[in-house]
């Protein structure tokens, strides 16, 4: 079995900004810190959206009244990610807060502002600068229908940027695409820094566009930018409302080849288009849940253990093409043949009970109306149906080709 390039891990936060533009909304607090619903404030979201891409160090550079976002994240975890916080003692720009935690970076990291939320698929950024060892940075482009209110950036045929445009009224109405705030970034960039403030957008970039080391990487999802009260407003009614469409997926049968009682990573067989699947909905903002009955682990073929070291293996080889899965739920249960704790006689998540389901459902605020299960088992197609989700039974052929072009495929990716 071939070794997999270990992934990207580390994403970081720019949260130091005043945000003089919201007046009185950011009087007494950051603006990454604005209350979303009653229970959330904006970089909540920005964290989860990190963490359930798979990036489990999250470090937050505060500036302006960063005590009430140390108070908040510093040490705590969003899903499997640990949180970290510095406040820097002066604002020396976006360049200015990455030499300030330099020592805490990894030679490859994410790095977002913590007043923009880009639904991205920030795994395939990761990756794109991982496979080009003489690209510096990756930008995430968001396309939009006019870009003359914006700046837009201006690339070549492969994505390496060849400008930036500033606003311009005579593109009003033009489709075209803007830095969506997010970037996949090598620490050796910050050896180009010199002198304080320095920005990354206006200072390093150009730099690195003179050097043709800056690529990027396109998308059309959900975006938004807090620092007009408007905006600020817009926020508070769209995101606590948001619920993301999901792919459901079987395991055996479905992603691998079907070996009995597999659980080494070795005997893992991919089925044919199974990655490009889960990086299609990837790239659509569709969450990929996989739910699988694992009775080996009650049976004692293999013990849980195992299982969990095939699935953090699986992650890698996902990450390393870009694409990742959501959550993964499994029932270890059998009525019959379990030993000791794994021995219930009705086991309330296997499948085909729809439990596995209806737990992705709440725990990730997922929309059960735009929702799809493939699988290979009558037990599957049970639970699809106990729970009213569409259900695809695969049986051969390639998968990606299968998915999308279910009805429900245009469904799910309506956003």
């Amino acid at each position: 079995m071939a070794s997999i390039r270990a992934s990207i891990r580390q994403f970081v936060i720019l949260a130091g900004g005043k945000g003089t533009r919201l007046g009185a909304h950011a009087a007494h607090a950051p603006k990454p810190m604005m209350q979303i619903s009653p229970d959330t404030v904006f970089l909540d979201y920005i964290i989860d959206n990190a963490a359930r891409q798979g990036f489990s160090d999250i470090i937050i550079v505060a500036g302006h009244l960063g005590a009430q976002i140390h108070e908040r994240y510093h040490h705590a975890a969003c899903r499997q990610a640990n949180i970290s916080v510095f406040i820097e003692p002066e604002a020396r720009g976006t360049g200015g807060a990455l030499t300030f935690i330099a020592e805490h970076l990894a030679d490859e990291f994410i790095v977002t502002n913590g007043d923009t939320f880009f639904d991205f698929n920030l795994r395939a950024l990761a990756a794109r600068l991982e496979e080009a060892p003489a690209l510096d940075a990756v930008m995430a482009l968001r396309e939009v229908d006019d870009v003359g209110r914006y700046g837009a950036v201006e690339c070549d045929a492969s994505g390496l940027i060849l400008r930036f445009c500033e606003k311009d009224e005579s593109r009003l109405g033009q489709s075209g695409t803007i830095n969506g705030g997010a970037y996949a970034l090598r620490r050796r960039v910050l050896d180009l820094i010199e002198g304080y403030p320095v920005s990354i957008e206006t200072d390093l970039f150009p730099r690195l566009t003179a050097r043709q080391s800056i690529a990027t990487l396109r998308g059309g999802g959900y975006f938004i930018d807090i620092g007009l009260p408007e905006t600020l407003t817009r926020a508070r009614e769209v995101l606590p409302q948001r619920r993301r469409p999901v792919l459901f997926l079987d395991r055996d049968g479905v992603l691998n080849h079907d070996v009995h009682y597999l659980h080494a990573a070795k005997d893992w067989q991919w089925i044919d288009g199974a990655i490009d699947t889960i990086r299609a909905a990837n790239d659509a903002g569709v969450a990929v849940v996989v739910v699988t009955n694992q009775a080996g682990i009650g049976r004692g073929k293999y013990r849980e253990c195992d299982l969990l070291a095939l699935h953090g293996w699986l992650g890698e080889v996902l990450h390393a093409r870009g694409a990742f899965i959501d959550a993964l739920y499994y029932s270890p249960y059998h009525p019959e043949a379990g030993e000791g704790p794994y021995r219930v006689m009705r086991p309330f998540d296997r499948k085909p009970s729809p439990v596995m389901l209806q737990r992705a459902l709440r725990q990730h605020k997922l929309d059960g109306a735009r929702a799809l299960f493939v699988g290979d088992q009558d037990s599957d197609a049970g639970a699809a149906d106990a729970c009213g989700v569409p259900f695809l039974r695969y049986a051969s052929g390639n998968l990606h080709d299968l998915v999308t072009a279910h009805s429900q495929w245009a469904v799910m990716c309506d956003d």
